[in-house]
C-alpha cells in the first residue's frame, strides 16, 4: 500500500496542477479576447501557448492519478514511471507549440498585419506577465520540492511563457508608440526559444526513462548508513532502480571479514536491508558479500601495494573485494574503469599484465567493473 507521504505527495502535485488549470483559463480568455481585438497575432499566440499549459496541467493530474495505483502482478514495482511519460508528453506539447507559433509567425513577416492596441489592452498584457511569473515560480517551487517532473516541467514553460508575455509587450509599447511593428519577428525570435526549452524537457526526461546512476546525496546517504554497521569495512556497487519518482529498488555490496560466521552474515543483511528502507524508503533487493582477510598485516600491505600499482593506470578509479589466497597464491579484486576510457577492455588487459609481470608465480582473477555513480 502506498505511504501517507506517497499520498500526501499526490495530493499536492494535483493541487497545484488545479490552480495552474485555472490560471492559465483565466489568462487564455483575456489574452484571445485582446489579441483578436488588437488584430495582435503576438497576443492570440501567447493565449494559445497559456492553453497549452492548462492541457499540460490535465495531463499532470492524469499522470499522477495512474502513477498512484498499487503494484499488481502484472507491474510488481507499482506505476511510478508513469510520471516520467506525462512529464514526456508535456515537452512534446511545449515543443509542438514552439514549432506552431514559428510556423505562424513566419506567415505574418510574409504577409503581415497592422495590430491594433489599446492602453486596456497593454495593461492586460502586463498583468499576465505578473501572473505567469508568480504562477511559474510556485509551480516550479512545488515540483522541486515534492521531486515532480511534470511540475518542474509545468513552472519551467510558464517562467517562459512570462518572457514571452514581457517580449509581446515590449513590441506592442514600440508599436503604440512608434509605428513599428516587430512582434512578428519578435514572435519568430520567442518560438526559437520555445523549442530550444522543448528538447531541453524531452531530453532530460528520455534520460531518467533511460536509467541514471541517481541523485549523489541519496547514494552516500545510503552508503554512510550501510558502513555503519560495525562489521561492514566498505560499501560498493549500489545500483539504484528508478521506478518513479521517490521509488528506488537497489542492490550493494559489501566487504566483511572473512571470518564472519553465516548465521550473523544473514542476521546482518537483513539488518541493513531494514536500516536502508527505514531511512532512505529504498528497497535493497540483494546484499553482495565480499570477504576480506581478516587482521592481517602482510596483506593489508600487499592491497596497499597493488592498489596503488593499479590507481597508477589513468582511468582505473578504484579496487575493492580485495582477498588473498595464501594456500593458492591467488588475489581476487573488481576494479572500477571509468567510462572515459576510449576503451575500459584495453585498460583492463593492460593492468592484468602489468600485475602478472610484476608478481610472478601469482594468480590474478580481476573482475571490471562500473562507476554507477558512487565515484566522484
Amino acid at each position: 500500500m502506498r505511504s501517507n507521504e506517497e499520498n500526501k505527495r499526490g495530493q499536492i502535485i494535483v493541487r497545484t496542477s488545479v490552480i495552474g488549470i485555472l490560471a492559465n483559463i483565466f489568462l487564455v480568455g483575456f489574452k484571445a479576447g485582446v489579441g483578436i481585438l488588437s488584430n495582435s497575432i503576438a497576443i492570440v499566440l501567447d493565449a494559445v501557448n497559456n492553453l497549452s499549459d492548462a492541457l499540460s496541467s490535465v495531463i499532470t493530474i492524469i499522470g499522477t492519478k495512474l502513477a498512484g495505483k498499487e503494484p499488481d502482478k502484472k507491474h510488481p514495482f507499482g506505476y511510478g514511471r508513469i510520471e516520467y511519460l506525462s512529464s514526456l508528453v508535456i515537452a512534446m506539447i511545449v515543443l509542438y507549440a514552439g514549432v506552431t507559433s514559428l510556423v505562424e509567425a513566419v506567415k505574418k513577416i510574409i504577409d503581415p498585419e497592422t495590430p491594433d492596441y489599446s492602453v486596456i489592452s497593454l495593461v492586460i498584457v502586463g498583468v499576465a506577465v505578473f501572473v505567469k511569473i508568480g504562477l511559474g515560480l510556485y509551480v516550479r517551487s512545488v515540483g522541486n520540492k515534492v521531486n515532480s517532473d511534470s511540475l518542474v516541467n509545468s513552472g519551467k514553460d510558464a517562467l517562459l511563457d512570462s518572457v514571452i508575455s514581457s517580449a509581446t509587450l515590449v513590441a506592442a509599447l514600440i508599436f503604440y508608440f512608434s509605428k513599428v511593428s516587430l512582434e512578428s519577428y519578435l514572435g519568430a525570435l520567442i518560438s526559437l526559444v520555445i523549442i530550444k526549452a522543448g528538447l531541453e524537457m524531452l531530453m532530460e526526461t528520455i534520460s531518467k526513462l533511460l536509467g541514471e546512476p541517481g541523485d549523489i546525496e541519496l547514494i552516500r546517504d545510503i552508503k554512510a548508513t550501510v558502513s555503519s554497521f560495525p562489521e561492514v569495512k566498505g560499501s560498493y556497487d549500489l545500483i539504484l532502480h528508478n521506478y518513479g519518482p521517490e521509488t528506488y529498488t537497489g542492490s550493494i555490496h559489501v566487504e566483511l571479514d572473512d571470518d564472519v560466521t553465516l548465521c550473523r552474515l544473514d542476521e546482518l543483511t537483513r539488518e541493513i536491508m531494514t536500516a536502508v528502507y527505514t531511512k532512505h524508503r529504498v528497497l535493497l533487493t540483494a546484499v553482495g558479500v565480499y570477504s576480506i582477510n581478516s587482521h592481517d598485516e602482510e596483506v593489508s600491505r600487499l592491497r596497499d601495494e597493488i592498489g596503488k600499482r593499479v590507481l597508477a593506470f589513468k582511468h582505473a578509479k578504484q579496487i575493492h573485494g580485495f582477498y588473498y589466497n595464501k594456500k593458492e597464491n591467488s588475489v581476487r579484486f573488481d576494479v572500477v574503469i571509468s567510462f572515459d576510457a576510449k576503451s575500459r577492455k584495453a585498460v583492463y588487459t593492460e593492468i592484468l599484465e602489468d600485475l602478472k609481470a610484476a608478481y610472478p608465480g601469482m594468480t590474478f582473477s580481476l573482475a571490471m567493473d562500473m562507476d554507477y555513480g558512487e565515484i566522484h
